[in-house]
């Protein structure tokens, strides 16, 4: 069977489904006849989880190459900048307990590694601040760019916070209005396979049998096709991550010149942790924590007692919405005519904006590497398969270590973090390597890894992790080009200090004027 793939289904909308049909109809001209068909069946009743409202960098050059306007996107989708993550009460608990893990790398990164050096000076200055000018930034809630920077171009490398719901409607204007993306608002009540096992169509209860040469499944995690049709097992890592519930809720500002944080801020609590995310309008604001350690409604109070530091004129009467995790991922990701993207696929907990860049990687993938034929299609379903469990693993193994460093002892869900039994063989055979070398650019195998050495080395020395100093020379050892780094990345942080507009300056600035064209 060689058919040729012309028509690629995606079964499910939200930010997935729309995201994943944008990559895939600009790269393959689904707005001409030449093209691929990309057809996508959206459910009228079933709203997106829309818990994920950050993002990585790689999502401007997503947007880019489905020729989205950044100014059109901050307009339409509630979006703020984002220049790392700060993790408060993580490593002790005491109140001024705090690291950054910036977007830009360290200073000089390709040249030296500056850990070694760093540690001579540990007392006196943080890693982040020591190596890199964006922590100083988001101290002072100072954007990435001016207003004379182009669109996506950046003085500070960035990414975004954006309202997911109004994200996916803006994506689904842009997918059907310009690149030629068919939009059925349909519900699916049955899946039909040919006689080789692939699917070759989804019934839908008005508007018939659905066909496709290649079906997407972003239906969340109903996981309708590779979960209940295929019955492709779950595999689950709570052992290992143990946040399974989430209570999220909206925080308006005090007033509309509020600042907008630059960062996201995720501070620990008892058995879990707080993310605090900016957006123009509100903040977004969520406890995640393990139930198996702290009950709802003790997590509801945490969560309360730290909206009441803010706006303590609300905090009592603000909705809170329940949302409950099951962290882990698909035993494989593309099964037959049919691969998973997004909440389909896995879920593990927003810690460090995973999620949509899963969906980005994905989407691309399958884009790049899109079959011609359905007799190439199961040498590319292996090479995604293969990709995508080693950056599950690799996601798995960064997350595990923001807990494993603590020393905390304060309550049961720090100090079962640290047990052994639930920390991967992977990443300890990682922290044992790292005690005499720093991470650097020969720890990992991918030339495109969704986290760099870079940002191990941020989280390791945020959270006072210590490499032993060898006893020996080696010739890489080069303290004036150390010394000039540093000096580079002190010059770096006081120009842009001074020059830099705040976030909320910046994004007045582009809703109102936009930005520039490249």
């Amino acid at each position: 069977m060689d058919k040729s793939i012309r028509i690629i289904t995606i079964v499910g909308g939200g930010t997935a489904g729309w995201l994943t049909a944008g990559v895939i109809a600009a790269e393959h001209l689904s707005n001409s006849e030449q093209g691929i068909e990309v057809r996508l069946i959206e459910s009228p009743d079933v709203s997106p989880v829309g818990v994920g409202e950050g993002t990585w960098p790689t999502m401007r050059g997503t947007l880019k190459k489905m020729g989205i306007s950044e100014t059109d996107f901050f307009r339409e989708c509630d979006a703020s900048f984002k220049q790392g993550a700060k993790f408060a009460k993580w490593v002790t608990g005491a109140e001024n307990d705090a690291y950054y893990h910036p977007l830009v790398l360290p200073q000089g990164y390709n040249d030296i590694n500056l850990v070694p050096f760093w540690q001579q000076h540990a007392d006196k200055v943080s890693f982040a601040d020591a190596v890199s000018f964006q922590g100083y930034l988001c101290e002072r809630g100072l954007a990435p760019k001016q207003n004379t920077t182009p669109e996506y171009a950046h003085v500070a490398n960035y990414a975004y916070h954006l309202d997911a719901g109004k994200f996916s409607h803006f994506l689904q204007r842009h997918c059907t209005e310009k690149l030629g993306v068919k939009h059925i608002l349909d519900h699916v009540v049955a899946v039909n396979s040919h006689e080789n096992g692939d699917i070759a169509s989804v019934t839908t209860k008005k508007n018939g049998d659905v066909s496709g040469d290649l079906f997407i499944d972003c239906t969340g995690f109903h996981a309708l096709l590779i979960g209940k049709h295929y019955q492709v097992p779950f595999v689950s890592k709570k052992h290992i991550l143990f946040n399974d519930t989430a209570l999220a809720c909206h925080v308006p500002y005090p007033d509309e010149e509020s600042p907008i944080a630059s960062h996201t801020i995720s501070t620990g609590q008892s058995s879990g942790w707080i993310w605090d995310i900016g957006l123009p309008s509100r903040r977004g604001v969520g406890h995640v924590f393990s139930s198996k350690h702290i009950s709802v409604e003790n997590a509801e109070v945490e969560l309360r007692d730290y909206l009441r530091l803010s706006r303590p004129d609300i905090a009592d009467s603000l909705a809170i919405r329940k949302i409950d995790i099951n962290p882990g991922h698909r035993q494989v990701f593309w099964q037959n005519n049919c691969v998973a993207v997004g909440l389909a696929a896995g879920f593990l907990e927003p810690l460090e904006a995973s999620a949509l860049v899963l969906v980005e990687l994905s989407a691309a993938m399958i884009s790049e590497q899109l079959p011609v034929s359905r007799n190439v299609m199961d040498i590319v379903a292996k090479r995604f398969n293969d990709k995508f469990l080693y950056r599950w693993v690799r996601i798995i193994d960064f997350l595990k270590l923001h807990y494993v460093l603590t020393k905390r002892t304060d309550t049961a869900y720090w100090i079962d973090n640290c047990r052994e039994e639930s920390i991967p063989a992977g990443l300890q055979e990682l922290l044992t390597l790292w005690r005499y070398e720093s991470p650097w650019h020969q720890d990992f195998t991918q030339v495109d890894e969704i986290f760099p050495s870079a940002s191990y080395q941020y989280v390791l020395y945020g959270m006072g992790f210590e490499t032993h100093k060898r006893p020996t020379m080696r010739r890489s050892e080069n303290g004036p080009l150390a010394d000039m780094q540093f000096r580079k990345n002190s010059e770096l942080t006081q120009k842009l200090l001074a020059r830099l507009p705040t976030n909320r300056d910046l994004i007045n600035k582009i809703r109102q004027y936009g930005l520039q064209k490249i």
